[in-house]
């Protein structure tokens, strides 16, 4: 294995741990200086100092060495077309695309990015629609509209499920074309 992947991985695993040089250093029982050597790609760690590392940052010693972000837009295209589930049932929407990223987004380049705007979005949108259905419940319940037709919330739940088709395949198209995705309005859930 290259030095910078190595290094690469190291570095990536330990911010996303949301720990510092130091911290690694103490919890893997390595120097501070060796940390930032392996991380700077100076040098080639030993076996022993692997698995402290792998220890250290909560993976197998095979997942720190064999790691590499790949490239490949069927995943990312497939990743956006899993949101559709939310036509059978809607929390399919967040669950299915929760499923393919969190299995492939450490290996496959912009999964990370890409999962977590699906899942902004679809969360959102499920939140919303399941409020929507209860305010309607609770408005019927105390007759505080009288006129609320089944027409009209057929139409309203229509809708909702119209503009998450079209978001959806809006930015699965953007993708497959190149271009950056805009899957909106979505509270940040995940960062």
């Amino acid at each position: 294995m290259k030095n910078k992947d190595l290094a690469k991985r190291v570095k990536e695993l330990r911010k996303r741990s949301g720990i510092s040089q130091e911290l690694l250093a103490e919890n893997s029982g390595l120097s501070l200086r060796t940390v930032q050597r392996i991380e700077n790609g100076e040098t080639q760690p030993t076996g022993d100092s692997i698995k402290r590392l792998s220890s250290a940052l909560d993976v197998t010693p095979n997942e720190l060495i064999d790691w590499q972000i790949i490239e490949d837009n069927n995943v990312l295209l497939l990743l956006n077309l899993s949101q559709l589930g939310f036509i059978a049932f809607p929390l399919l929407g967040i669950l299915i695309p929760l499923i393919i990223w969190t299995s492939k987004k450490d290996k496959i380049k912009d999964a990370d990015q890409v999962g977590k705007s699906i899942l902004n979005f679809q969360i959102s949108w499920t939140l919303l629609l399941f409020f929507m259905a209860i305010g309607i419940i609770i408005i019927s319940k105390l007759e505080l509209a009288t006129n609320i037709s089944f027409a009209g919330i057929l139409i309203t739940f229509s809708s909702m499920y119209l503009m998450n088709f079209i978001v959806v395949i809006f930015n699965t198209l953007r993708y497959h074309n190149g271009k950056s995705i805009k899957y909106k309005p979505a509270f940040p859930f995940l960062s």
